[in-house]
């Protein structure tokens, strides 16, 4: 009887170390190199896909009630420019919106303090609405993303038409 426990013990042995085998090592030739490379390139851009956001919450857009009048940085509030206001976010910062309803994102600079309404966690200017398809609801459900300065260009590049 023991003996058998001891057989049967030998083989589970085998077989889970079997599974857990990882194969062949790379034999040094170019293509397994690049296919590990490629592989581990896209690990790293899962990786950045998955990362957790800021906040997730109802943004809403104001407009052109607005329009002119000063904002908490100071500047006059200009309902085309791709902004908004948020109530904790330090003013200048720059953060990538999410519409989680049609997958559209947008960069705005936070310029101004709000939204005052309590379940809300973004203002939007009307731009920044238009761009994310939110300013036919009113409210939409968003991601919030806070972004550096210097990735904030590029994605404006996006949002513009060439000049030829």
């Amino acid at each position: 009887m023991r003996r058998r426990k001891a057989h049967g013990l030998a083989i589970l042995f085998l077989i889970v170390s079997l599974g857990a085998a990882q194969g062949p090592n790379s034999s040094g030739s170019k293509n397994s190199r690049n296919d590990n490379s490629k592989a581990v390139a896209v690990q790293k851009v899962q990786k950045k896909a998955h990362t957790k956001p800021y906040q997730i919450g109802t943004a809403s857009w104001y407009g052109s009630d607005f329009e002119g009048k000063p904002t908490a940085s100071g500047e006059p509030y200009n309902m085309y420019e791709l902004t908004a206001a948020h109530p904790t976010l330090p003013l200048g910062s720059h953060v990538r919106v999410t519409n989680l309803r049609n997958g559209r994102a947008v960069v705005v600079r936070i310029n101004d303090r709000g939204p005052i309404v309590p379940g809300r966690i973004i203002d939007l200017s009307y731009g920044a609405a238009k761009v994310l398809g939110v300013k036919a609801r009113g409210l939409q459900r968003v991601r919030l993303d806070v972004v550096k300065p210097q990735s904030q260009p590029q994605t404006m590049a996006l949002l513009r038409p060439l000049a030829y």
